[in-house]
């Protein structure tokens, strides 16, 4: 059964159109990236889904049906606005937090055991979670998500304040969790772990959905006419290659190439040079970053959503 389906959905508030006809499907076993700038209407997308508030208008499904209780056990929350309890020692907090995901108090004890110890946190379960540091309490309300085993699990900036180790953390456990059948929506400003982590992505903007389809996809429709060389020898000039610039790593070219020519030509061309040796060759595809600053500024490509 499919995790979630958006289906022309659109929410007004007042005279303010936050989310306009949009459209796209998770599927299971997946990380999935929600993209966009801030105020583009992920947020609202998101809570739409988790039956927050209505869609003016269109269709939500979670795992086949519209969103009510009887799905929500099996949906875990990572929100952008944190919500721990401050007051609360950790593991009181927690405790409570996963007993509203239907957990018993010696189970839901049992289970956070094991991600406290695996997240560093075991020997602070007795501070107030308002004394913990903001990567302690990223790191505990990521644990609040999904210590009830949930089949979908949002994320909205899972990474925010954390170092790079327990990045790294982060990032395996939402691995482990999709090789697990477990579905990953995640929505973060980090492009690079897009990239890394996410197989399709959706990004919106001002409302609407200009970007959909995996992620290679969309950097490959973004690709400009031209290929990036690695090589060993002198390269001054080639047919039907307007410039030749250095990139990023030793002996590598960026070659740009003339509207009439191919890479495929590019490459006999480079073959047939008797003083370069060709030992890597690629079509040169933009960062998600650089597509992201490119839509988000308004600017588009011709024949992408």
């Amino acid at each position: 059964m499919t995790p979630l389906v958006i289906d022309q959905i659109a929410k007004s508030f007042a005279q303010t159109v936050a989310v306009r006809d949009v459209s796209f499907q998770v599927n299971a076993g997946e990380i999935f990236a929600l993209l966009g700038p801030n105020g583009a209407g992920k947020t609202t997308t998101i809570r739409m889904a988790l039956d927050f508030f209505k869609p003016d208008h269109g269709e939500i499904r979670l795992f086949g049906e519209p969103p009510g209780a009887h799905t929500f056990d099996r949906i875990g929350y990572l929100p952008e606005e944190r919500g721990l309890y401050r007051n609360l020692n950790l593991l009181d907090c927690l405790v409570y937090l996963a007993g509203l995901k239907g957990l018993r108090t010696a189970e839901a004890r049992r289970r956070l055991q094991h991600w406290l110890e695996r997240f560093d946190l075991a020997a602070h379960t007795g501070k107030k979670v308002g004394d913990l540091s903001r990567g302690m309490q990223q790191k505990a309300q990521f644990i609040a998500a999904l210590v009830h085993e949930p089949d979908l699990l949002i994320v909205d900036e899972p990474f925010a304040a954390l170092d790079p180790v327990n990045t790294r953390l982060i990032k395996t456990v939402l691995v482990e969790l999709a090789a697990q059948g477990k579905t990953v929506i995640m929505s973060t400003h980090q492009m690079h772990l897009v990239e890394e982590l996410a197989e399709r992505m959706v990004m919106i903007n001002r409302g609407e959905v200009v970007l959909y389809g995996t992620v290679a996809d969309v950097r490959r429709q973004f690709a400009a006419n031209a290929v990036v060389v690695e090589g060993r020898g002198q390269l001054d000039c080639l047919p039907g290659v307007a410039a030749i610039e250095p990139a990023a790593g030793n002996d590598t070219l960026l070659l740009r190439l003339e509207e009439y020519v191919t890479p495929q030509e590019a490459l006999r061309s480079l073959v047939a040079q008797p003083a370069f040796t060709v030992e890597r060759f690629a079509v040169a595809v933009p960062s998600l970053d650089d597509i992201f600053v490119r839509v988000a500024s308004g600017e588009q490509m011709e024949g992408v959503a």
